[in-house]
C-alpha cells in the first residue's frame, strides 16, 4: 500500500530526496472520491515522471454551502485500495492545519476567467481553488500537474494562476472521462439518485447536438434555447447556465470562428453537474 503523509514537513523530505536524485515530480490535486477520470490523470502523471504525488484534501474554501461540504464524499480508505495498483509515490492527504493554520490571511485570486460561468454561480468558488492549489503546488514541488478537462473554467484558471505567479510547474489537461452513456465522470455522481443517474446524460446529448447545429452555422441564442428544453426534458430541474465561449480565454462567443467550448451546469435530483465539449 502506497504511503499516506500527512504533514509538510514529512512530505518536503520525500521531495527534496528525489529533486537531489534529478528525479521528476507529477501531481494529481484531487478532493477524493477517487474514480476512472482521475486515475487516468494518474496514469498520465505515471507516464512522464519519475515520482508521483496524489493529493486528497476537500478544501472547505472552494464550497458555497456548509451543507454541500458536509456532504461531499470523504472515501480515503476506498481511495487508497483504487491507487494501489497504480503505485504512485506518496498519496499525501494533509491535515486541516497544514493547509490552513491558525491565523491563515491570504487570499489568491484570478481576475477575468473567474467571471462568469461557474464563477457567477458560485461566488469566492475559485478563490478557494487557487488558494489551495497554490499552496499544493509549493508544498509538492510539482514539475507537473495533472488537471481533467471536465473542470474546463478551472484549468484555465490554474493554468493562469502558475503562470501569473511563477510557479514552475506546467499543467497539464487531460481528456474528459465518460460512462458508457455519456455522463461525464464526477464524485457529485455518487450523490445522484438512481432515477436521476438515468436522466443524467441527456446533459450530454443536448449538448451535443447543440454543438453539431452549431458547426453547421445554427444560431447560438436559438440553439441554446433549444438545448435548455431538452435538457429539462430530460429530467433536470434547472439549466444555470449553457454557454458557447472561446477554448482559449473564455471569451464569449457569438459564432464559431475559432476553437471553442459549449459549457455547461445543471441541476439534477439536487446535485450540480457540469460539462464541457469541444466545438471546431
Amino acid at each position: 500500500m502506497t504511503d499516506i503523509v500527512r504533514t509538510r514537513s514529512a512530505l518536503r523530505a520525500r521531495v527534496l530526496g528525489w529533486k537531489r536524485a534529478g528525479e521528476s515530480i507529477g501531481v494529481v490535486p484531487t478532493m477524493g472520491a477517487l474514480h476512472a477520470g482521475h486515475l487516468s490523470l494518474v496514469e498520465a502523471a505515471k507516464a512522464e515522471n519519475d515520482r508521483v504525488i496524489v493529493t486528497i484534501f476537500v478544501n472547505p474554501k472552494q464550497f458555497n454551502s456548509a451543507s454541500d461540504l458536509e456532504n461531499y464524499p470523504r472515501t480515503e480508505e476506498q481511495d487508497a485500495e483504487k491507487l494501489a495498483p497504480h503505485e504512485v509515490d506518496v498519496i499525501y492527504v494533509p491535515d486541516p492545519d497544514q493547509i490552513y493554520p491558525d491565523g491563515f490571511a491570504t487570499t489568491v485570486s484570478v481576475a477575468g476567467l473567474t467571471e462568469g460561468l461557474c464563477g457567477a454561480h458560485r461566488p469566492g468558488h475559485f478563490d478557494g481553488v487557487t488558494t489551495v492549489v497554490s499552496k499544493l503546488f509549493l508544498q509538492t514541488g510539482a514539475d507537473r500537474a495533472y488537471f481533467g478537462q471536465k473542470d474546463y473554467q478551472q484549468l484555465q484558471v490554474v493554468t493562469r494562476m502558475a503562470m501569473d505567479l511563477d510557479i514552475p510547474v506546467e499543467v497539464i489537461g487531460c481528456p474528459t472521462v465518460r460512462e458508457d452513456d455519456g455522463l461525464a465522470l464526477s464524485s457529485r455522481n455518487l450523490l445522484l439518485p438512481s432515477e436521476a443517474r438515468a436522466a443524467a446524460p441527456g446533459l450530454n446529448r443536448a449538448m451535443t447536438a447543440m454543438a453539431e447545429a452549431l458547426l453547421a452555422g445554427g444560431d447560438v441564442a436559438a440553439l441554446r434555447a433549444t438545448a435548455e428544453e431538452a435538457i429539462l426534458a430530460a429530467g433536470f430541474e434547472r439549466v444555470e447556465y449553457l454557454e458557447l465561449r472561446a477554448a482559449d480565454g473564455l471569451a464569449p462567443m457569438a459564432s464559431v470562428d475559432r476553437p471553442a467550448r459549449l459549457l455547461a451546469a445543471a441541476w439534477i435530483g439536487g446535485v450540480r453537474l457540469i460539462d464541457n465539449i469541444a466545438v471546431g
